[in-house]
Protein backbone atom coordinates (compact mmCIF):
# COMPACT_ATOMS: atom_id res chain seq x y z
CA UNK A 1 0.00 0.00 0.00
CA UNK A 2 1.60 3.03 -1.12
CA UNK A 3 1.28 6.61 0.84
CA UNK A 4 1.33 9.98 -0.47
CA UNK A 5 2.24 12.77 0.82
CA UNK A 6 0.53 15.54 2.50
CA UNK A 7 -0.78 18.14 0.39
CA UNK A 8 0.64 21.31 1.18
CA UNK A 9 -1.77 23.80 2.74
CA UNK A 10 -0.30 26.56 1.58
CA UNK A 11 0.68 27.70 -2.15
CA UNK A 12 4.00 27.32 -3.56
CA UNK A 13 4.72 31.00 -3.50
CA UNK A 14 3.22 31.40 -0.19
CA UNK A 15 5.29 28.88 0.96
CA UNK A 16 8.66 30.26 -0.75
CA UNK A 17 7.84 33.94 0.76
CA UNK A 18 7.63 32.24 4.36
CA UNK A 19 10.78 30.39 3.44
CA UNK A 20 12.97 33.90 2.40
CA UNK A 21 11.29 35.88 5.46
CA UNK A 22 12.32 33.04 7.99
CA UNK A 23 15.83 34.02 6.14
CA UNK A 24 17.21 36.98 8.58
CA UNK A 25 17.81 38.80 4.74
CA UNK A 26 14.22 38.05 4.03
CA UNK A 27 13.00 39.93 7.24
CA UNK A 28 15.20 43.11 6.49
CA UNK A 29 13.91 43.25 2.81
CA UNK A 30 10.18 43.30 4.42
CA UNK A 31 11.00 45.68 6.69
CA UNK A 32 12.79 47.65 4.15
CA UNK A 33 9.14 47.23 1.87
CA UNK A 34 6.69 47.74 4.27
CA UNK A 35 8.83 50.90 4.90
CA UNK A 36 8.59 52.06 1.45
CA UNK A 37 5.09 51.42 2.03
CA UNK A 38 4.99 53.88 4.59
CA UNK A 39 7.17 56.61 2.98
CA UNK A 40 5.00 57.04 -0.41
CA UNK A 41 1.72 57.43 2.10
CA UNK A 42 3.79 59.83 4.26
CA UNK A 43 4.42 61.95 0.99
CA UNK A 44 0.67 61.01 0.09
CA UNK A 45 -0.81 62.58 3.00
CA UNK A 46 1.44 65.65 3.42
CA UNK A 47 0.66 66.39 -0.21
CA UNK A 48 -3.11 65.83 0.62
CA UNK A 49 -3.30 67.87 4.18
CA UNK A 50 -0.94 70.86 2.31
CA UNK A 51 -3.77 71.96 0.57
CA UNK A 52 -5.64 73.55 3.51
CA UNK A 53 -3.54 76.31 2.74
CA UNK A 54 -5.58 76.96 -0.26
CA UNK A 55 -9.02 77.45 1.85
CA UNK A 56 -11.69 76.19 3.28
CA UNK A 57 -13.84 75.06 0.27
CA UNK A 58 -10.50 72.80 -1.32
CA UNK A 59 -9.82 71.20 2.01
CA UNK A 60 -13.34 70.49 2.03
CA UNK A 61 -13.43 68.91 -1.27
CA UNK A 62 -10.22 67.06 -1.00
CA UNK A 63 -11.83 65.77 2.44
CA UNK A 64 -15.33 64.75 0.27
CA UNK A 65 -13.38 62.91 -2.39
CA UNK A 66 -11.27 60.50 0.02
CA UNK A 67 -14.82 59.61 1.53
CA UNK A 68 -16.33 59.42 -1.72
CA UNK A 69 -14.17 57.19 -2.82
CA UNK A 70 -14.68 53.96 -0.52
CA UNK A 71 -12.12 52.01 -2.83
CA UNK A 72 -9.00 54.16 -2.62
CA UNK A 73 -9.80 54.78 0.82
CA UNK A 74 -10.24 51.56 2.52
CA UNK A 75 -8.11 50.18 0.03
CA UNK A 76 -4.90 52.40 1.36
CA UNK A 77 -6.33 51.59 5.10
CA UNK A 78 -5.92 47.76 4.24
CA UNK A 79 -2.79 47.87 2.82
CA UNK A 80 -1.41 50.17 5.88
CA UNK A 81 -2.67 48.12 8.42
CA UNK A 82 -0.90 45.27 6.61
CA UNK A 83 2.20 46.63 6.63
CA UNK A 84 2.22 48.21 9.66
CA UNK A 85 1.53 44.81 10.83
CA UNK A 86 4.51 43.63 9.52
CA UNK A 87 6.76 46.47 10.33
CA UNK A 88 6.16 46.41 14.07
CA UNK A 89 6.35 42.40 14.16
CA UNK A 90 9.51 42.40 11.95
CA UNK A 91 11.20 45.46 13.61
CA UNK A 92 11.25 44.05 17.08
CA UNK A 93 11.99 40.36 15.97
CA UNK A 94 15.41 42.03 14.28
CA UNK A 95 15.73 43.91 17.57
CA UNK A 96 15.57 41.14 19.30
CA UNK A 97 18.10 39.23 17.20
CA UNK A 98 20.53 41.79 17.47
CA UNK A 99 20.48 41.92 21.36
CA UNK A 100 20.88 38.20 21.26
CA UNK A 101 23.79 37.69 18.81
CA UNK A 102 25.66 40.66 20.84
CA UNK A 103 24.41 41.17 24.28
CA UNK A 104 27.58 43.22 25.44
CA UNK A 105 28.00 46.23 22.85
CA UNK A 106 31.56 46.00 21.42
CA UNK A 107 33.95 49.02 22.21
CA UNK A 108 36.44 49.70 19.85
CA UNK A 109 38.52 52.13 20.30
CA UNK A 110 37.53 55.22 17.81
CA UNK A 111 34.40 52.85 16.99
CA UNK A 112 31.36 55.39 15.81
CA UNK A 113 28.15 55.41 18.39
CA UNK A 114 25.28 54.79 16.54
CA UNK A 115 23.36 58.40 15.52
CA UNK A 116 19.91 59.74 18.09
CA UNK A 117 17.62 58.47 15.41
CA UNK A 118 19.21 54.73 15.42
CA UNK A 119 19.58 54.35 19.03
CA UNK A 120 15.47 55.23 19.25
CA UNK A 121 14.23 53.61 16.27
CA UNK A 122 12.23 51.02 18.89
CA UNK A 123 11.13 54.16 21.37
CA UNK A 124 10.14 56.52 18.53
CA UNK A 125 8.26 53.58 16.76
CA UNK A 126 6.32 52.81 19.57
CA UNK A 127 5.96 56.66 20.35
CA UNK A 128 4.50 57.03 16.55
CA UNK A 129 2.26 54.04 17.11
CA UNK A 130 0.33 55.31 19.83
CA UNK A 131 0.25 59.11 18.27
CA UNK A 132 -1.25 57.41 14.89
CA UNK A 133 -4.15 55.65 17.21
CA UNK A 134 -4.58 59.61 18.99
CA UNK A 135 -4.63 61.11 15.40
CA UNK A 136 -7.18 58.69 13.94
CA UNK A 137 -9.52 59.25 17.43
CA UNK A 138 -8.84 63.00 16.61
CA UNK A 139 -9.22 64.06 13.23
CA UNK A 140 -10.90 60.88 11.50
CA UNK A 141 -13.19 59.47 13.63
CA UNK A 142 -13.35 62.52 16.35
CA UNK A 143 -13.54 60.92 18.99
CA UNK A 144 -11.52 62.62 21.19
CA UNK A 145 -12.59 66.02 19.27
CA UNK A 146 -15.04 67.51 20.68
CA UNK A 147 -16.10 69.99 17.85
CA UNK A 148 -15.67 67.37 15.02
CA UNK A 149 -18.36 68.19 12.34
CA UNK A 150 -17.89 65.36 9.78
CA UNK A 151 -16.62 65.97 6.50
CA UNK A 152 -15.35 69.64 7.72
CA UNK A 153 -12.16 68.90 7.62
CA UNK A 154 -10.97 72.62 7.25
CA UNK A 155 -12.71 73.66 10.71
CA UNK A 156 -11.79 70.38 12.28
CA UNK A 157 -8.44 71.08 11.81
CA UNK A 158 -8.87 74.54 12.94
CA UNK A 159 -9.75 73.89 15.65
CA UNK A 160 -7.87 71.06 16.88
CA UNK A 161 -4.51 72.80 16.69
CA UNK A 162 -5.89 76.42 18.34
CA UNK A 163 -5.22 75.55 21.83
CA UNK A 164 -1.22 76.08 21.82
CA UNK A 165 -0.67 72.48 23.45
CA UNK A 166 -1.98 70.39 20.96
CA UNK A 167 -0.44 71.88 18.42
CA UNK A 168 3.11 71.59 20.19
CA UNK A 169 2.30 68.24 20.56
CA UNK A 170 2.00 67.52 16.91
CA UNK A 171 4.76 69.24 16.34
CA UNK A 172 6.99 67.06 18.73
CA UNK A 173 5.15 63.67 17.39
CA UNK A 174 6.64 65.24 13.61
CA UNK A 175 10.26 65.51 15.15
CA UNK A 176 10.04 61.80 16.00
CA UNK A 177 8.92 60.94 12.64
CA UNK A 178 11.54 62.52 11.35
CA UNK A 179 14.36 61.03 13.32
CA UNK A 180 12.52 57.15 12.33
CA UNK A 181 11.93 58.31 8.57
CA UNK A 182 15.40 59.65 8.45
CA UNK A 183 17.32 56.30 9.80
CA UNK A 184 14.37 53.95 8.04
CA UNK A 185 15.48 55.66 4.88
CA UNK A 186 19.19 55.33 5.24
CA UNK A 187 18.84 51.37 6.31
CA UNK A 188 16.16 50.48 3.74
CA UNK A 189 18.84 51.58 1.33
CA UNK A 190 21.24 49.38 3.29
CA UNK A 191 18.86 46.45 3.31
CA UNK A 192 18.42 46.22 -0.47
CA UNK A 193 22.39 46.66 -1.15
CA UNK A 194 22.78 49.81 -1.47
CA UNK A 195 25.54 50.01 0.48
CA UNK A 196 28.57 51.50 -1.41
CA UNK A 197 31.33 54.52 -0.68
CA UNK A 198 30.45 55.56 -4.08
CA UNK A 199 26.56 56.04 -3.47
CA UNK A 200 25.96 55.96 0.23
CA UNK A 201 26.91 59.96 0.94
CA UNK A 202 24.17 61.14 -1.39
CA UNK A 203 21.53 58.50 -0.16
CA UNK A 204 22.45 59.97 2.89
CA UNK A 205 21.95 63.06 2.23
CA UNK A 206 18.50 62.13 0.46
CA UNK A 207 16.92 60.30 3.42
CA UNK A 208 18.15 63.60 5.80
CA UNK A 209 16.64 66.24 3.36
CA UNK A 210 13.72 63.94 2.80
CA UNK A 211 13.26 63.90 6.31
CA UNK A 212 13.82 67.09 7.42
CA UNK A 213 11.19 68.71 4.08
CA UNK A 214 8.19 66.06 5.54
CA UNK A 215 8.96 67.33 9.35
CA UNK A 216 8.83 70.79 8.32
CA UNK A 217 5.52 70.89 5.62
CA UNK A 218 3.74 68.62 8.37
CA UNK A 219 4.73 70.80 11.28
CA UNK A 220 3.81 73.98 8.68
CA UNK A 221 0.09 72.86 9.68
CA UNK A 222 -0.70 73.66 13.14
CA UNK A 223 2.18 76.42 13.34
CA UNK A 224 -0.11 78.02 11.24
CA UNK A 225 -3.68 77.21 13.09
CA UNK A 226 -1.50 78.66 16.11
CA UNK A 227 -0.23 81.82 14.92
CA UNK A 228 -3.54 82.21 13.06
CA UNK A 229 -2.25 81.94 9.13
CA UNK A 230 -5.13 79.56 8.99
CA UNK A 231 -8.02 80.35 10.58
Amino acid sequence: MSSTAAPSTLPARAQRAATFYRDLVGKKIAMALSGVIFFGFVIGHLAGNLQVFLGRQKFNDYAAFLHGTPSLLWGTRIVLLASLIVHVYTGVTLAQHSRAARPVPYQVKGQRRPNVAARTMLLSGGVLGAFIIYHLLHLTTGTVHPDFVALDAYDNVVKAFSPGPAAIAYVVAMGLLALHLYHGAWSMFQSVGFNHPRYSPGLKKFAAASSILLFAGFSSIPLAVLFGIVR
